[in-house]
């Protein structure tokens, strides 16, 4: 993986790699590298992108992935998706979107329970989307999502988790549409992070171990 060169609260997105991989391989996969393949859409391909993705599937037999990502380098875009600094830059923008306007009283529980989140080990990564920020350990083990103006949903992995869970934490539905975020607790304010919310993270932290 290319050399960070942007210092951030945040970390590189696990799926990163998978793309950087993808790309290095892409010669041997396709015959050509993902500048060749730019090269030749520029020049023989269609104007749009949708007509482009259609015709590199259809014309070379490419898959859904590789069109996407020659396509989105042909238009200049995408670089957040397949290099790890642009996307580290593109992250902070997310979560500045994400708590702009009427959510921006919101931010300072966001800060908290990512500081808090980052706290149960040297191995917990922050890694924002565009609506959520999710933690990984190994996987998913919890997520920051600002569900509304005055709340923040604060969800949890715990299948496999003993015991009785108390009311606070609130059933997704995950468990049974297999999701990774099983619970979450609703939190509106910086005080509702107490004893009960560090524990419940902590288990969830310990059951993606």
């Amino acid at each position: 993986m290319p050399r960070l060169q942007t210092k951030s609260p945040y970390d590189v997105h696990p799926s990163i790699k998978m793309v950087l991989n993808a790309i290095a391989n892409m010669k041997d996969k396709t015959g050509r590298t993902l500048e060749e393949w730019t090269v030749l859409v520029k020049k023989s391909g269609p104007k749009s992108e949708k007509e482009r993705q259609t015709w590199l599937k259809k014309q070379h037999g490419l898959g859904t992935n590789y069109a996407a990502w020659i396509v989105a380098r042909a238009e200049g875009k995408g670089l957040e998706n397949s290099d790890p600094n642009s996307y580290l830059k593109a992250a902070a923008k997310y979560v500045e979107t994400m708590y702009s306007g009427p959510k921006a009283s919101l931010r300072p529980i966001h800060d908290e329970l990512l500081k808090l989140g980052k706290r149960m080990g040297k191995d917990v990564k922050a890694c924002p989307c565009k609506t959520i920020v999710p933690l990984y350990r190994n996987h998913v083990f919890a997520e920051i999502k600002p569900s509304t103006r005055t709340r923040i949903d604060f969800g949890l992995a715990l299948k496999g988790a003993k015991g009785k869970l108390p009311k606070r934490l609130i059933e997704t539905g995950g468990l049974a549409k297999g999701d990774r975020i099983t619970h979450r607790i609703p939190i509106a304010s910086v005080d509702e992070i107490d004893d009960q919310v560090k524990r419940w993270l902590s288990i969830a932290y310990e059951l993606d171990g």
